[in-house]
């Protein structure tokens, strides 16, 4: 077992080895600490570093965080790769702002609501149990929903985000490999709502996932993050930006015009009186031995106010036909009457 404390840092330190009073000052004006890759499994009493800033404990056998109450001044602190089950003791890390905690073993991200200054956060890649997904406090999140701008949560069988959504102050985005999809509502994605709750996204990572494979997946992306300069390690380029907004807002403005024409509607009156629907239809009812009153106009038309010549058969003598024709007239029925008597003999027989 290798306990991180005082006589292993002097221990590493050859040059003080022999002269213990000026180790301590040392030791008082340490801001950087790396002690990764050392099979350390505790953390024992450093109090006396009350200046250090940044401590490396990376890539060890940790599995408790402890006795780091003294480290006010702490602004980095990089614990990925050890065996780190909870989060806990970090409230007096005042002004720390970066924390790494990829490659353990944390099922919930909690314990960090007194970090108000702390600004990224990548708790990637943990080792969970089979079919559990990594869980978020939101008692956690939204106490950081005013400082933490980068979050890095790749591979934790995720399959929501909408308990992240009150994180407006994101600018690096980072869920790649998981488990998002889109809503059962085809015409609203989860993804997309949640997004647009972060005006200040830059870059978004979410590759992987089976959202990505949905039609226009990164269009709409696009459209909702005005600021987004990098998309699934793509960079997007402002005009093509431009063109799919524009395209949106056309496509939008189409069906609310579709949309208020669909509403309007044409009363029926009782006043409308259904007559001929062509004010020139000629009358040949003399002709066929019956005589029928003429009805011209539309409704709604203006019609002749003043007295029409008419002959002795109420016929008007621009609509009076010719001999001539009246001869082709009767010809033509003869003959469509004797068609039919010769097809009606032929059936008998």
């Amino acid at each position: 077992m290798v306990h991180l404390n005082v006589d292993l840092i002097a221990k590493s330190s050859n040059h003080f080895k022999s002269k213990r009073p000026h180790f301590t000052q040392y030791l008082k004006k340490l801001t950087h600490l790396n002690f990764s890759n050392r099979n350390i499994d505790d953390i024992d009493d450093l109090s006396v570093c009350k200046n250090l800033t940044v401590l490396y404990l990376y890539d060890n056998q940790i599995t408790h965080i402890r006795n780091l109450g003294f480290a006010s001044n702490l602004t980095h602190l990089y614990m990925q790769n050890n065996n780190i089950t909870c989060i806990q003791n970090l409230s007096s890390l005042q002004k720390l702002s970066k924390l790494f905690l990829g490659g353990n073993s944390i099922t919930v991200v909690e314990g960090l609501e007194q970090l108000k200054e702390l600004t990224e956060l990548h708790i990637e890649d943990q080792r969970l149990p089979a079919g559990e997904k990594l869980l978020f406090d939101p008692c956690t999140v939204l106490s950081l929903s005013e400082s933490l701008c980068v979050l890095n949560i790749n591979k934790n069988n995720i399959d929501e985000v909408r308990d992240l959504a009150v994180l407006s102050k994101l600018t690096h985005f980072f869920a790649a490999e998981n488990h998002l999809q889109d809503m059962q509502d085809s015409n609203l994605q989860e993804l997309v709502v949640v997004i647009s709750q972060w005006p200040q996204l830059q870059k978004m990572d979410l590759r992987g996932n089976p959202v990505c494979q949905k039609p226009k997946y990164r269009d709409q992306l696009i459209t909702v993050c005005r600021k987004l300069e990098d998309l699934d390690g793509k960079e997007i380029n402002e005009l093509c930006r431009q063109f799919l907004i524009n395209w949106k807002a056309s496509k939008e403005a189409k069906k609310k015009v579709k949309d208020e024409k669909g509403q309007i509607t044409f009363p029926v009156t009782a006043d409308i009186s259904w007559g001929p629907q062509h004010p020139y239809a000629y009358n040949y009812s003399d002709y066929l031995g019956k005589r029928k009153p003429q009805e011209f106009g539309r409704p709604g038309m203006t019609t002749r106010s003043d007295p029409v010549r008419i002959d002795r058969r109420g016929v008007r003598p621009s609509q009076r036909l010719s001999k001539r024709a009246c001869l082709c007239v009767h010809r033509t029925f003869m003959n469509f009457t004797l068609k039919v008597g010769l097809c009606s003999v032929h059936f008998l027989k």
